[in-house]
């Protein structure tokens, strides 16, 4: 093989070794927006966190709204309980021992069943309501109380409430 032959393979291959750098590094770029988008979840419309609110904050928000007020919010928080029939609903943790019952804009979507204790974000309408004894025993039948514990509801109850419109689940 000639001298001009080898210095021709030699570049081939110097420019093969680039493309292959390349494609490795361009597959590796792809792998870790996988990697990215399954480190969380979307349920119902997808929204960019614009003003995280912090528990402390929400909960001080809930206490001042007058019942059938709402605050449009994003907030943080720990998933407490979900709907065992079709996870049509959550209860997630406030401070204080509080809780907020959310539901989803228009039952559009549903949570899974298996994302007890895990962080969420939620983005939505805060609201405070009075439910009634009929749909506080209607969710506590959806939540597998007892019948027992659901004998027990006899008064209205003034609940923090959110209406979700989207939720991310850390993973």
């Amino acid at each position: 093989m000639s001298f001009a032959g080898i210095s021709t393979f030699l570049g081939f291959m110097k420019g093969f070794n680039i493309l292959l750098v390349f494609l490795f590094g361009f597959f590796t770029c792809l792998a870790q927006q996988d990697a990215e988008k399954n480190a969380s979840e979307f349920y119902g419309e997808e929204f960019k966190i614009t003003s995280l609110s912090d528990k402390n904050e929400v909960m001080a928000q809930f206490a001042s709204l007058p019942v059938s007020d709402s605050l449009n919010i994003q907030f943080k928080t720990k998933v407490k309980e979900v709907c065992k029939v079709k996870g049509c609903w959550m209860i997630v943790e406030l401070p204080e021992g509080e809780q907020a019952m959310v539901r989803f804009k228009d039952y559009s979507f549903f949570m899974p069943a298996d994302i007890l204790g895990k962080e969420v974000v939620l983005n939505g309408l805060a609201f405070v309501e009075e439910m009634s004894v009929d749909d506080q025993k209607h969710y506590a039948k959806d939540g597998g109380k007892t019948s027992e514990e659901i004998a027990k509801i006899t008064a209205p109850k003034r609940t923090y409430s959110f209406e979700a419109t989207g939720v991310i689940v850390s993973n």
